[in-house]
């Protein structure tokens, strides 16, 4: 059986940033502070022409859209696959997130700002032991979380 070759559309997803205490007060005669609201992480890096079980991965990469007045700080971006389940053919195993894998990692950042890029994970298909057809032509989505 030839191996499936994978097209694959890799989308991004908002992570909202937990942990991030508000800033500090702006002068000594009140006033409220202003709240830090979450970071997206976007994916900028396209993927999937030439995924197949077991091949090599393709690297993840991609921005900040920081909304805050001011840079944040990062530990890390990780990455999962959103579950899903593709199964065009009913007589072959479902294609699911389990067959997937995220590698590398991803951080630390200092001071981001909107377009500060990111680095360093990876995307692969891992080799099934079961028949893999069922992930030809799937498509992703990779949900990306920043933490603070």
């Amino acid at each position: 059986m030839p191996s499936p070759r994978l097209l694959l559309a890799v989308g991004s997803v908002a992570a909202c940033v937990v942990g991030i205490a508000p800033l500090a007060s702006q002068g000594a005669t009140g006033g409220s502070a202003p709240t830090r609201t979450g970071i997206t992480v976007n994916q900028t890096s396209s993927t999937g022409s030439s995924l197949q079980p077991g091949g090599p991965s393709e690297a993840l990469s991609g921005t900040f859209t920081n909304p805050n007045p001011s840079p944040v700080n990062f530990t890390s971006v990780t990455a999962g696959v959103h579950p899903f389940t593709a199964q065009a053919n009913p007589g072959k195993p479902a294609c699911t997130e389990a067959d997937f894998t995220i590698g590398g990692s991803a951080g630390p950042y200092a001071g981001v700002i909107t377009g500060s890029r990111w680095s360093g994970l990876t995307v692969a298909l891992k080799a099934g032991v079961t028949n893999q057809d069922n992930c030809k032509s799937v498509s992703i989505v990779i949900d990306y979380t920043a933490t603070a």
